[in-house]
Order: C-alpha cells, then sequence, then structure tokens
C-alpha cells in the first residue's frame, strides 16, 4: 500500500471524485452515533458497575454482530487481517469503552469530550507509523501543543492535579486510536462491517464470564439507564461502526477522518442541551482549540513525503 492511497495529497483532495462525498455522508453519520457515546455512559454508571457497562455493551453488541456473520456467510479475516481485527477488539471494542467508562464516574461528558479532541490524532499517529511512513517535525509539533492544551485544560479542572479520570480518559484516547486505524486498516480489504462483527464475535467469549457474574450481581436499572446501555450497544458499538468504517472506505481515511473533529462540538451541546450538564464557557474554547491543533497535525501528514 503506497502512502499516497493512504493520505491523499491536496490537489486530489480538491478534486473530490462523488464517492468522497458520500464517504464524508456515512463519516458525519458515525460521528453523530459516537458523539453521544460519553453522555450515555455518564448516564448508565449512574446506577451500574462501570465495568458492567463497559465490557457488558461489546457483549450484547456481538449478539447481533455473530448473527449477521452467519446470516450473510461472511468469510473470515485472512493471515493479513487478523492483526488489525484482533488489535481493533483489544482498542474499540474491550479498551476505549472500558477505560472511558471508568473516566466517567469522575469527570463530565463534556470534560472526556476534550480529551476525545485528541482521538483523531491518536488514530492518525498510528495509522503513519503502521503505513511505514515518518511523520513530519511539524506532526510532532502539532502533537505536543495539542498534549499541553488537554494537560493545561484538565490541571486547570482539577485545581492543578489531573484526577483519576483525566488518566483513564488519557488511555482511552490511546487505546481508541490504536483501535480506529488497525479495524481501518483490515476493513481496506475485509470490508468495514466485517471487520466490526469479527471484532465482536471474537471479544464475546473474553468478556463472557466477567460480564455474566457482574450482571447477577447487579440490581435492575430504571428504564433510562436501560435506554442509555441499549444505545451503547446496538449505536455506539455495532451501527456506529458501520457507518464510519463505511466512510473511511468509500471517501478514504485522510479526509474523511477529517468529519471526526466535529465529535467534541457534538458531544458538548449534546451534554447541555440533553443531560442538564453545566458547561462552562472555557470547556468550548479549549475544544476549538483542540480542534484547530488537530487539523493542523492531520494536515501535517497529509504533506508529509518519504
Amino acid at each position: 500500500m503506497t502512502r499516497s492511497t493512504l493520505y491523499p495529497s491536496p490537489q486530489a483532495a480538491s478534486l473530490a471524485p462523488p464517492s468522497v462525498w458520500e464517504g464524508y455522508g456515512y463519516g458525519f453519520l458515525g460521528v453523530l452515533v459516537f458523539s453521544l457515546t460519553l453522555p450515555m455512559t455518564r448516564l448508565a454508571v449512574s446506577e451500574l458497575d462501570p465495568l458492567l457497562v463497559g465490557l457488558g455493551r461489546a457483549l450484547v453488541a456481538a449478539v447481533p454482530a455473530i448473527a449477521l456473520l452467519w446470516l450473510t456467510r461472511s468469510r473470515r479475516p485472512n493471515r493479513q487481517e487478523w492483526p488489525g481485527v484482533i488489535l481493533a477488539a483489544l482498542g474499540i471494542v474491550v479498551g476505549w469503552p472500558l477505560a472511558s467508562t471508568l473516566a466517567m464516574q469522575s469527570v463530565s461528558s463534556s470534560h472526556g469530550a476534550v480529551f476525545n479532541g485528541l482521538l483523531p490524532l491518536s488514530t492518525a499517529t498510528f495509522a503513519a507509523l503502521r503505513s511505514g511512513e515518518r511523520p513530519s517535525a511539524s506532526f510532532w509539533g502539532w502533537a505536543v501543543v495539542g498534549a499541553a492544551l488537554v494537560t493545561t485544560f484538565a490541571l486547570r479542572q482539577g485545581h492543578g492535579t489531573l484526577s483519576t479520570g483525566d488518566l483513564w480518559l488519557l488511555v482511552a484516547v490511546v487505546l481508541g486510536g490504536m483501535g480506529y486505524a488497525e479495524g481501518a486498516r483490515a476493513a481496506r480489504t475485509l470490508g468495514g462491517s466485517r471487520t466490526i462483527c469479527w471484532a465482536l464475535a471474537i471479544s464475546a467469549p473474553v468478556v463472557m464470564a466477567p460480564v455474566g457474574w457482574m450482571a447477577a450481581q447487579a440490581h435492575w436499572p430504571s428504564s433510562t439507564v436501560v435506554s442509555a446501555c441499549a444505545y451503547l450497544a446496538f449505536g455506539s458499538m455495532f451501527l456506529g461502526f458501520f457507518a464510519w468504517y463505511r466512510g473511511l472506505a468509500v471517501g478514504g481515511i485522510a479526509r474523511v477522518g477529517q468529519v471526526q473533529l466535529l465529535q467534541p462540538f457534538l458531544t458538548v451541546v449534546a451534554a447541555a442541551a440533553f443531560f442538564g450538564e453545566a458547561v462552562e464557557p472555557s470547556t468550548f474554547v479549549f475544544a476549538a482549540a483542540v480542534i484547530a491543533v488537530i487539523a493542523g497535525g492531520r494536515r501535517a501528514i497529509i504533506r508529509t513525503k518519504k
């Protein structure tokens, strides 16, 4: 796979074919679904154990995933695709949901949205390193600025100290970036729907025992929390990835990945408008600054030459 396939030149991007706009549409739909993940997670952990919420969504989502693989007689990943599927399972099926759920115990979803603003840069970093490229000095400069912004925001919110929730969010950003990048690599030949379905299928046996044990100890939650958990399983963990990986495959990782820059704002707005969170004006300022940094960092990758 050549560099130009992964990261089209700015000239090529300006002559975007119709398929690119289709990719943007699917990408935006995926981001719209993902933007409600943190608010829904915060709602779910108000009554349920965070470990149950983080792992349980993967087990529930595995049911329709396995059914779809069986009904469509989908082929198994080949030797080249299995590493991407396994790392996607580790990153976006188990790692990111679990780490972000643990974070939502102690921080607001709007706070988490600012950290999540670094997810596109994390994804781009893993994509660049795994494709054999050497990111430019400019890219690493943007990465340092982005990390400094998020650290400043966290210290400001924590009155000079990083909270446990901040540390879990950083873990989530790293694991999520790896999962997105590796899943996108596998999806180029395996297909987006099969990639997420196989990632869920191979995760199910791993999470089944702990989820079953925790569910047996838990009290039945309110209907609101049940609805939130259903959204996390069938929306965030399943259908959202269909649209997201379809968008990446049709429109290209570099181009469609830019749509993810909208996610922090969408999450902050949703947290304030639909979930009643009090959002400080500074949160919007930091979210905008992080988005600007990520945009600069992604352009640095696109322009990098071997």
